[in-house]
């Protein structure tokens, strides 16, 4: 963190990475344990996932807004009020769901308020990312922008990895599944007051915007962009339409594709409570899921940090090569009938689509010139959003029809990419 920027500070990089990295560890903690606690007070599974369509509604919505208003209201503020929005939204859940599981109100009534209160982390937590992005890229000098931005945004998968993993060292005693949640909220206020107090709002040295963020999942690191850098004088140029003949097989591949693993994440918990017989103990249940997701986040790290740059990819064998890992994945994942099997299944699929994300989003970004990097980086933060809002609770729908329904939907989606990927996907010379 020393090295990353000579205009920031390391004690000042920390605490922009604490920001990214506790925004999505909670989330990622709390979709390990959720399943968990749904079983426990036997709300039906889909209902469980909707409460996260919600909130991934919500962040979609309004992480356009908040990346404005950082321009205006200042980045240290609207850092601040993600914050809030995350450490509120994690403390009132955790209240209420603790007071469900204690049989102080009713079972429907506490996932009501649940579903209100995880408002404040979908409609409020986006504003932080694209804040810290913006503070980073405005306060670094050029040679420096592009690692300094890559380290807050590893954070965000870095989140992806630690929620699940620590979240089962937080079932505690007193407030047990609740737990995770209290504590998250702690440590968002720990973060909240660094924040405050080591973090100076200053002038920029430079304008800057930040990139949107994508709602925090266990699906591994978010591709990090860099800010705006179109000329303010430049003529004005006509808008990148969707059905842009360059790029509408690109964000189509990442439409089908996502919606195969907003699927396999929605469904994976549920999974677990069946296939292991843990309807019973949801204590343990969540402490086995969260190890699932750790191994899946893994898996999409060595993907995007590891075989990606090690091989040098290009985003048409990327995309296809990731769909078909995928394919295997999901198919062993929905067979098998023991931990092991699923933990296996789970991390092969995980690494097929952690392939498959970045090569679309490469993809993309490759077929357009410079001054449409900005619009074609919000169209497939778009796609990638989008496909957790709907596409989870139609997987738990499917699943618990029949599960390899769902799983074979899920195969079918990636066997598409690949059979229609194979001659759609075609990039041109990279454009300037």
């Amino acid at each position: 963190m020393a090295t990353a920027s000579h205009s920031i500070p390391a004690d000042r990089m920390a605490v922009l990475f604490a920001v990214m990295l506790v925004a999505a560890a909670g989330n990622t903690a709390m979709q390990s344990i959720l399943p968990a606690i749904g079983t426990t007070l036997h709300i039906p599974d889909v209902w469980v996932s909707l409460a996260f369509s919600w909130s991934a509604l919500l962040w979609v919505l309004t992480a356009p807004h908040w990346a404005r208003q950082s321009d205006k209201r200042g980045r240290k503020a609207l850092m601040a009020l993600g914050v809030v929005g995350f450490l509120s939204s994690m403390a009132l859940c955790g209240i209420v769901l603790w007071a469900g599981l204690k049989g102080l109100i009713g079972a429907g009534l506490t996932f009501i308020v649940f579903a209100l209160f995880r408002s404040l982390y979908g409609g409020l937590g986006s504003a932080a990312p694209p804040a810290v992005q913006a503070y980073v890229a405005s306060r670094t000098d050029p040679e420096q922008r592009t690692q300094a931005l890559s380290l807050v945004s590893s954070s965000f998968g870095l989140g992806t990895v630690i929620g699940p993993a620590v979240a089962p060292y937080f079932i505690l005693p007193v407030v047990g599944l609740a737990g995770p949640m209290i504590v998250f909220a702690l440590i968002g206020l720990v973060v909240l007051i660094m924040l405050r107090w080591r973090l100076p709002n200053d002038t920029p040295r430079f304008a800057a915007r930040g990139a949107i963020a994508p709602y925090p999942l266990s699906a591994g690191p978010a591709e990090p962009t860099g800010e705006d850098e179109n000329d303010p004088d430049a003529p004005p140029q006509e808008p990148l339409s969707w059905r842009d003949r360059r790029i509408r097989p690109w964000l189509l591949a990442g439409f089908w594709g996502g919606q195969a693993q907003a699927m396999m994440l929605g469904v994976i918990g549920f999974l677990i409570l069946d296939r292991l017989d843990l309807r019973a103990d949801p204590d343990t249940a969540a402490k086995l899921t969260g190890t699932v997701l750790m191994a899946g986040a893994f898996a999409t790290l060595l993907a995007q940090w590891g075989l990606i740059p090690l091989f040098k990819l290009t985003p048409r064998p990327t995309v296809l090569w990731g769909a078909v890992l995928a394919i295997g994945g999901i198919l062993m994942t929905g067979v098998a009938q023991d931990l092991h099997g699923i933990v296996i299944g789970f991390a092969l699929a995980s690494l097929g689509f952690g392939l498959f994300r970045p090569g679309f989003t490469a993809g993309s970004s490759l077929a357009v010139p410079r001054r449409d990097q900005g619009a074609v980086a919000g169209m497939t933060a778009s796609i990638n959003g989008s496909a957790y809002i709907v596409s989870p609770a139609i997987g738990v729908l499917l699943y618990n029809w029949h599960p390899m329904v769902a799983y074979g939907l899920m195969a079918a989606f990636c066997g598409w990419l690949v059979l229609w990927g194979w001659s759609a996907l075609r990039l041109d010379q990279p454009q300037a």
